[in-house]
């Protein structure tokens, strides 16, 4: 009987690491394999368009590394979401320089809370061309090509463009954590969207066209999720065949890193609030991947230490750090990550406990998480 109990434990295992490889071989490695297409000859006309809440010294620092980019014919148009800095003087100064700026404001509600929908909603309105990208004003762009690079994905048919938004680089334990798992998760996302099933994007390098946008209402209909203008906007707004992703590292936006772990949990906590939207096959997926994962670190390390079961758990253990390492290694080269991959045995273990312990926070917590 015992040794029945063990074969089943065995057979889990075998199973977990079966899912774990096709995951890895199937999505991760797809982005890991994505070629830029060819420059295109036109470049369209681009509004990046901009939600600024509270963001007075981050517009300074950074709105002039993206009027410096290398690119024919573009706008920029900032909504000040009810700011109460001094993003409105920052603005105004700015746009004095700066013919390229049109902003407007929206006024402090104390009886009611918009959100950054609305905001985001204003500035489509206003962008004077059909093509728009989106970024946050704690962000920078990677290189003076990043709208060049971001452009030439638009076609007749790709009318959505998916990018990366990595975090600062910085010497501490938990800069490296953040990065790593940022850095997984595009692989992750631009590996779905390149297998036909495009579930999220992030609002800090993002672009779709906005005639897309007009003959939606997600915003509308989703006006009561605190996240969102991202994830449900692919949601419902993305197709098999309309959406392209950009990988390279000058396409990529630089974003200010959470100054602690409890900041980061905020945020996550937040965005966590719009996975139970995600298409049924994508929640599958995200909920089976970390799920095997764990089973398989902790059966793998266990079955370890029973003789009859252990030459075969070591093989299955190597088998996946082998094709994890070599997997993500390419990944991370071809997202310009460097050498990111390398702490993976480090925190492929502990992420989906700690993501799993904020969704389930998420589950049992009645307070709303607004866009601050």
């Amino acid at each position: 009987m015992q040794l029945d109990f063990k074969i089943i434990l065995l057979a889990i295992l075998v199973l977990s690491w079966l899912i774990q490889l096709f995951y890895y071989l199937w999505f991760i490695l797809r982005a890991a394999n994505h070629k830029p297409i060819a420059q295109q000859t036109e470049l369209h006309p681009i509004s990046v368009v901009i939600c600024a809440k509270n963001e007075a010294h981050n517009l300074e620092q950074h709105l002039p590394k993206i009027f410096n980019q290398d690119y024919p014919e573009f706008q920029v148009v900032v909504v000040n979401d009810c700011s109460s800095d001094e993003t409105d003087m920052v603005l105004a100064k700015i746009k004095n320089e700066e013919p390229k700026l049109y902003y407007t404001s929206i006024p402090v509600d104390k009886k009611f809370y918009q959100g950054k929908k609305l905001a985001l909603t204003l500035g489509i309105k206003a962008a004077k061309h059909e093509h728009l990208v989106f970024t946050d004003a704690d962000c920078y762009p990677d290189s003076d090509q990043w709208l060049k690079e971001i452009s030439n994905q638009f076609s007749d048919n790709k009318e959505i463009i998916i990018g990366h938004g990595r975090f600062e680089k910085k010497k501490s334990l938990f800069n490296l954590f953040l990065r790593y798992e940022t850095f997984f998760n595009a692989a992750q996302y631009f590996g779905f969207a390149l297998r036909k099933t495009p579930f999220m994007a992030v609002g800090r390098n993002m672009a779709y066209k906005k005639s897309l946008f007009l003959k939606s209402d997600v915003f509308k209909r989703y006006l009561n999720v605190a996240s969102g203008d991202d994830d449900l906007f692919i949601r419902e707004c993305a197709t098999k065949t309309n959406t392209a992703v950009v990988v390279t590292k000058q396409s990529q936006t630089i974003s200010i890193a959470p100054r602690n772990f409890s900041e980061w949990l905020n945020r996550k906590s937040r965005h966590l609030t719009t996975s139970k939207h995600y298409s049924l096959k994508a929640k599958w997926w995200l909920l089976l991947e970390p799920l095997t994962r764990q089973i398989f670190w902790i059966l793998s390390l266990c079955l370890l230490f029973f003789h009859i079961f252990a030459a075969i758990s070591l093989v299955l253990l190597l088998t996946k750090i082998i094709v994890q390492y070599i997997v993500l290694a390419k990944a991370a080269k071809t997202m310009g990550e460097e050498k990111l991959y390398l702490p993976t045995l480090l925190f492929d273990p502990i992420i989906p406990i700690i993501i799993g312990s904020v969704w389930l926070q998420n589950i049992f917590s009645a307070k709303k998480k607004k866009w601050k």
